[in-house]
């Protein structure tokens, strides 16, 4: 493995635990030797590039650093990268991926060089790029990235006419949903596949094969949920579960049952509502305040179809197991009324393919909202 894709490797470690700072990998060489090399730890705590230069200790001076982005030049939780960089004597620097927040935005580039040290751009920019596609959009619009993951079978269905829906795909293709689950910041689904299905929302390391024992990032379980309904035997309001749930309501949920869900240790937001639901767009802006950058929605085809219409999903995995059931009351992925004319259907831009097990991955995205500006009001920080 080349020395970014080694990095690129070691950023991945911090997906759900650095948020809001993007996840950055590092890696510091001598000749063909790795000296040093990190990640980014949670908030507050070292960056990649730190990490990689306490391993590296005096072997720094005179090294290549190979990080995946920019380092950072400004005073935050933790001290300017760049100083420690240009202290330690690193020599040369490859980059993958500029950093466009208002914090560094080139000023990290523009230190390095100051210093005389070489800095190149853009290797595995567009690996790179994937890797923290949450984080860029969180800083640009104040609202997370959310991915809309479901499972149907060949002819499109998401369970039987009777509700059964375990298992539509394979081991490998859960198995990667659950290691997604502890790589996002937070989980969403609707009261309803609550309901009906009793879902966990957490992160099972025994899932995607790792020591049960190694700590696991536990996303933010929220439920979008009008009239604070949740049952309080549910499985996500559960308090010895790992993690933190979040029901979001509105107005129109009693009091008493705000209380019961607060006594059990769950958190409520009351929220506006818009068709008499919860505001897609009054959720993302609470989440998005919070510092939440990236959110997975596992839900069933009624709040799949409220955020499409809300033009609030930026990503979609879709899985499709080679499986056949048939049936016109079975449901689809995607509910509501749907369109009138083909010509309408939103396209997925770069739509890719990819066999994971016996299923296959279908990965696309979607433009929304707030993708590309900030959102008025939002409040977003350097949380270096």
């Amino acid at each position: 493995m080349d020395n970014m894709g080694r990095a690129l490797r070691l950023a991945e470690r911090a997906l759900g635990w650095c948020s809001p700072n993007p996840a950055v990998g590092a890696v510091l060489t001598r000749g063909d030797q790795v000296v040093g090399e990190g990640f980014t730890q949670p908030p507050g705590a070292s960056h990649a590039e730190i990490m990689a230069l306490n391993e590296a200790g005096e072997a720094a001076r005179g090294a290549k650093l190979y990080v995946t982005l920019e380092p950072c030049s400004h005073h935050g939780r933790t001290p300017p990268c760049t100083d420690a960089l240009i202290s330690a004597g690193i020599r040369e620097v490859y980059v993958a991926q500029l950093d466009p927040s208002p914090w560094v935005d080139g000023s990290g580039i523009a230190a390095l060089e100051a210093a005389q040290i070489a800095v190149h751009v853009g290797d595995r920019e567009a690996d790179a790029g994937t890797l923290n596609e949450a984080y860029f959009k969180w800083v640009a619009s104040g609202l997370p990235f959310v991915i809309l993951k479901y499972a149907m079978t060949a002819d499109g269905k998401i369970a039987t006419r009777s509700g059964s829906s375990h298992w539509i795909t394979h081991p490998e293709a859960r198995g990667y949903v659950a290691r997604l689950r502890s790589q996002v910041d937070a989980v969403m689904t609707g009261i309803g596949t609550v309901i009906r299905d009793d879902p966990l929302l957490t992160a099972r390391p025994a899932e995607f094969g790792i020591d049960s024992d190694e700590p696991v990032h536990q996303p933010l379980r929220v439920v979008l949920d009008s009239e604070a309904r949740l049952p309080s035997t549910a499985r996500v309001a559960d308090p010895r579960l790992p993690g933190h749930t979040v029901v979001c309501t509105t107005s129109r949920a009693a009091p008493s049952e705000v209380a019961r869900l607060e006594d059990q240790g769950v958190e409520v937001l009351i929220l506006p509502a818009r068709d008499e639901r919860v505001d897609i767009h009054a959720v993302l802006v609470a989440l998005g305040g919070r510092g939440v950058t990236s959110v997975l929605v596992e839900s069933g085809g009624t709040l799949a179809a409220s955020l499409i219409k809300a033009r609030a999903v930026d990503k979609v995995l879709g899985f499709i197991a080679p499986r056949i059931v048939g049936g016109m009351e079975a449901p689809g992925p995607i509910g509501g009324l749907g369109l009138d004319d083909m010509d309408a259907a939103l396209d997925l831009r770069n739509a890719e393919w990819t066999q994971v097990g016996p299923d296959m991955l279908l990965t696309g995205y979607l433009q929304t909202e707030g993708s590309g500006s900030r959102l008025e009001g939002a409040v977003v920080f350097g949380d270096h």
